[in-house]
């Protein structure tokens, strides 16, 4: 009989410790997606970029993109350095729900069609696409 019950302790033991484990193996990684947006007061052209999918990134506990700003200084410096467009403010928009974030997308478009004389152009993801700021 006192076998039977140092048995079950750990058993019980065993079972409660592995309740613990289990819940950080539920826990699962939600992809990011963002967008990017740049225009000009200068120029008639605004760039968006596609939905891409962020790589290795997860939002804080408060819902924020981290490093927010190296991402949206990435698509500026795209447009100033290689495409020649300089003095453009660039956004950066970002969601775990990728249908959101592309109807997001068209609410932006449809403001900037209103827009008479101004020109979108979407840069492909084979001439742009957001990297993983450096540590």
């Amino acid at each position: 009989m006192k076998y039977v019950r140092i048995l079950f302790a750990v058993a019980l033991a065993f079972v409660f410790c592995s309740a613990f484990t289990l819940k950080d193996k539920e826990k699962k990684e939600k992809a990011v997606y963002a967008f990017g947006v740049g225009a000009s007061f200068n120029d008639s052209v605004v760039y968006f970029t596609e939905v891409q999918m962020l790589d290795s990134v997860e939002l804080d506990k408060s819902g924020f993109l981290p490093k927010r700003d190296l991402y949206t200084y990435q698509l500026k410096n795209f447009l100033e350095y290689e495409m020649k467009k300089p003095d453009y403010t660039c956004m950066i928009y970002f969601s775990e729900n990728k249908s959101k974030l592309e109807k997001e997308v068209s609410k932006v478009r449809g403001k900037y069609r209103k827009s008479k004389g101004v020109v979108l152009q979407v840069l492909p993801p084979a001439g742009f696409m957001f990297k993983k700021p450096q540590e």
